[in-house]
């Protein structure tokens, strides 16, 4: 009898030895896992191994057309970024229905702005950027290392929709429209020389490009709406124009000084059709070698993203000597 007790304590004492050996490094590695999740900073994005859709985007910014996008456009015609009007001429394009936007510009939308890159990094030919099976292929360490998708852990201050930086702007990416209805331009007729004071003209032509959305920077709206599409898949927006005189043709100017020319087209005409608009430039009295660009923009005034990444944004620029 007593040899049977001390037979059954020995077999208790292993049993309880081998639960201790396996549960404390379970234990253990959930401490420490709840640990790293906790003292992730808000605004970095969760690893694979603990995704849960939190990366998706800015929820906070999602309001941002409830409560700027009811309001009509600024008026037909041209504006600077005061909201002042200019003369410029449309051509005979279709004029797309621009009169309702397909959302808000949050949701779904905002979680692809913030984290959906990764898909179409491999649709390209050779020479587009690597997809992640490349990255990992070639020794890269990751290939996703996203640092932030808002502005919860900046340390800047948030942008106000006026044209102040250094900010940071917690408004959602939006609509992008699909490869085939992406916006597209180009300045199809401009002079070589002109004499100095000598007005001329651009032409500039656009595709599935709404010219019917413009918030006036100087206002507030700049980089303070949502990208919206209209209810046929195309960008809503305007476009800008602007000239200035390259210091030294050889190197990239300084961005910071205002062009000479600017204007913003917002005429209500556009679509998915090509049409032409007629840009009166005045005579610029300074003499050298004048940069003339043409970049599609959104309401917010943001150039439109597009689904790829190795789509040609819509822009274009001409050289003009004055002399």
């Amino acid at each position: 009898m007593r040899s049977s007790t001390s037979r059954s304590r020995t077999i208790a004492v292993t049993a309880l030895a081998l639960g201790l050996l396996v549960a404390g490094p379970a234990a253990y590695a959930a401490g420490a896992a709840s640990a790293d999740r906790s003292d992730r900073p808000a605004n970095v994005a969760s690893g694979p191994s603990d995704s849960t859709g939190s990366s998706g985007g800015s929820g906070s910014s999602g309001s941002s057309e409830g409560s700027s996008g009811s309001g009509s456009s600024s008026g037909g015609g041209e504006h600077d970024h005061a909201g002042h009007t200019g003369s410029g001429s449309s051509g005979s394009g279709s004029s797309g229905s621009g009169s309702s936007g397909s959302g808000d510009g949050s949701g779904d939308s905002a979680g692809a702005g913030a984290g959906g890159g990764s898909a179409d990094q491999g649709s390209g030919s050779a020479g587009d950027e690597p997809d992640a099976g490349d990255g990992e292929k070639k020794g890269a360490p990751s290939a996703l290392d996203i640092l932030a998708v808002d502005c919860s852990g900046s340390r800047l201050t948030a942008h106000d929709g006026f044209q102040k930086a250094p900010r940071c702007v917690s408004t959602a990416f939006g609509e992008v429209a699909d490869a085939d209805r992406s916006p597209s331009l180009l300045i199809t007729q401009a002079p070589t020389t002109v004499r100095p004071g000598e007005s001329f003209r651009l032409t500039v032509s656009t595709r599935n490009l709404v010219r019917d959305r413009f918030l006036p920077a100087a206002q507030g709206g700049y980089y303070a709406e949502a990208s919206l599409l209209d209810g046929q898949g195309l960008q809503r927006g305007h476009f800008h124009t602007a000239c200035r005189i390259l210091p030294d043709p050889g190197e990239a100017p300084d961005s910071s000084p205002d062009p000479l020319f600017f204007q913003a087209t917002e005429d209500g005409g556009g679509g998915a059709r090509p049409d032409s608009v007629t840009i009166d430039v005045p005579g610029v009295e300074q003499t050298g070698e004048l940069q003339c660009s043409s970049w599609a923009g959104d309401g917010s005034h943001r150039t439109p993203m597009m689904q790829r990444a190795n789509q040609t944004p819509a822009f274009d620029s001409v050289r003009i000597e004055v002399g």
